[in-house]
């Protein structure tokens, strides 16, 4: 809900400066918006243009980078997850209580990941925090398996290495979402967006159309924020990691 506020702040300030331009044009004496100034303004407002135009879309393209990983993430972690339960049922029956806790623990991972947004509920923890103790206890499950033949100890060495990339991966996806806005940056390309619009304003005539045509582009520019922010909150915004690989994987436990 927040980035929905953030995101019609900024529009609503993008507006405004663009307003605000229409009546500063009126206001200014006519030397200030001869030819020779309105050359010069337009100028410079289309190197603004230029340059709003190309951070916007990195800072795009970076928050669906980070969307994406960490989609492609999950889906890993997901298979890693089936390695390890295969390795652990190859290894013997005497591995059913691990197995069974570990299906356990990952029903609660699904839940606390896709928690709906249920009134109440809270979002998911997604610091580092939080899962080092489940990963010290799967650890400690797998180092105590007591291989007595060759064949056990390569099964208890690949389910090491599952447990391992598994660990990797569930750390991985917490770190990245530990600072994955640059807000000076925003502040940045938000004040070029107020300057643009003030001097879309300035060259401009105050008219119904002028003000449906700032409205329009006020609404883009909000929109594009609103978007890198939602896609750098992959379990928490409304551009959610999908939960199929997750919820397929969990189907295929103890089978």
């Amino acid at each position: 809900m927040m980035t929905v506020w953030i995101s019609l702040a900024v529009a609503a300030l993008t507006f405004a400066f663009g307003v605000a331009g229409l009546y500063l044009q009126k206001l200014l004496p006519a030397p200030h918006t001869s030819d020779r100034s309105r050359d010069m303004i337009t100028a410079i407002v289309g190197l603004i243009s230029l340059l709003l135009a190309l951070v916007l879309g990195t800072l795009i393209g970076s928050a669906y980078s980070l969307y994406s990983t960490q989609k492609s993430e999950m889906n890993t972690f997901a298979a890693r997850a089936l390695q390890l339960d295969l390795a652990l049922a190859e290894f013997g029956p005497e591995t059913a209580h691990t197995r069974a806790m570990m299906k356990d623990t990952l029903m609660k991972v699904r839940r606390m990941l896709w928690w709906g947004g249920e009134p109440g509920a809270m979002p998911p923890d997604l610091s580092v925090a939080e899962p080092l103790k489940i990963l010290r206890e799967t650890d400690e499950d797998v180092g105590s398996l007591d291989p007595k033949t060759p064949a056990q100890r390569q099964f208890a060495a690949n389910a090491a290495a599952a447990a391992s990339a598994m660990e990797q991966t569930r750390l991985l996806i917490s770190l990245q979402l530990a600072s994955p806005v640059s807000w000076p940056l925003v502040v940045i390309v938000v004040s070029w967006a107020m300057i643009l619009f003030c001097g879309f304003g300035v060259l401009s005539r105050i008219n119904p159309t002028t003000i449906v045509a700032l409205g329009f582009g006020a609404f883009a520019v909000g929109s594009a924020l609103f978007l890198i922010l939602e896609l750098t909150q992959p379990f928490t915004g409304v551009f959610r990691v999908p939960s199929g690989a997750f919820d397929e994987m969990l189907a295929s436990l103890d089978q």
